[in-house]
Order: C-alpha cells, then structure tokens, then sequence
C-alpha cells in the first residue's frame, strides 16, 4: 500500500507551487520524481485554460481550454480527454514503474473525468510508492475519498502555512523515499 499526503486548499493559493518547490527538493537530494503536474494558461491577464505535464518526459498538453469545442465540459472550460490521457495519465503510469516517488497534481473536476486518468491513479495507489497529491478543495469523489482514507497526512493549504507545509511534505516523502533527510 502506498503512503499518501494530500495537499488542499482554495484556489490560487499555491498548491501547485508547493508541488513544484517539493519535486526540486527531492530531485535535488537524488530522489526519482514521476508523474504529472498542472498549471495555469494565461492570455491577456485572464486564465484561459491549463496544460499537463509529464514530470518524466517533459511532454505538455492540453488539459482544459476555453476555446476548445470538444470534450466535457467543466465549468467555462472543455477537458481534452486525449491529451489528459496521453500526458497525464501515461506520466502517472510511468511513475509507477520507474520512479521513487509520484507526484499527481491535480485531483480535480476535470481530471476525474477521465476514465484513464482514474485507472492511472489507481494504479500508483496499488503501487507500494510514496504519493503527493493534490486535491480538489471541496469535490466529492469516490477516488477523492479513497485517497483520504488512505493518506499519511493531509494539508489544508493557506498563505501563511505553505511554506512550512513544503517542507513538511519534502521531509515526509524524501524518509519514504529512503532519501537523505532535509
């Protein structure tokens, strides 16, 4: 069984940041780092979308846009299935195999639609690996809840705790890990 910590919080907050700021720190102390992380699209000022990307492979997609025509629809945006499916998920299946830790940014309301994706984060649970991941601040998801039951610890993210909680979660995951101690 993996060992989990889940990272929550209200939007713009910095989850994704803190993803980021703990995969530095486990890289830089050596540690093998998969799976996939999220972050905004931005034009003119406004968020018009958000791209996945794979931490293994580097490759990027689409994972929701405003201007896309096709897909489920999720609040203002459209989720690109294929490139969730071909970049997320398969980031997230690649970590199964050849990383030490997985990192699963986000666990959210367009990710979840993907059937793909799902079997993907199922699969890095079953996994006996170390686990960050972030989820969706008020969602209710069977996955969502499996995950929390699960969980090592979870953090509720603010502005006044994120750095410590970075910390924290890069200390948790490099002794997971069997990492050097931060």
């Amino acid at each position: 069984m993996s060992r989990i910590w889940l990272v929550t919080g209200p939007p713009g907050v910095g989850k994704s940041t803190l993803v980021s700021r703990v995969v530095m720190k486990l890289k830089s102390a050596g540690v093998i780092v998969g799976g996939c992380t999220t972050a905004e699209l931005r034009s003119g000022g406004s968020r018009v979308g958000f791209e996945v990307r794979d931490l293994t492979s580097g490759r990027k997609g689409e994972l929701a846009s405003v201007a896309s025509k096709f897909g489920p629809r999720v609040g203002r945006y459209r989720v690109n299935l294929t490139d969730l499916s071909r970049v997320g998920a398969a980031g997230v299946e690649a970590a199964v195999v050849g990383s030490e830790v997985i990192v699963i940014d986000e666990l959210g309301p367009m990710e979840l639609v993907s059937p793909e994706f799902r079997r993907a984060v199922s699969k890095a649970v079953a996994s006996g690996k170390p686990i960050v991941a972030v989820v969706h601040e008020r969602l209710e998801d069977d996955l969502i809840s499996e995950l929390k039951s699960k969980a090592e610890e979870s953090f509720v993210l603010t502005v006044e705790n994120r750095d410590g909680v970075a910390d924290a979660v890069a200390a948790a995951l490099l002794d997971a890990s069997g990492g050097p101690k931060v």
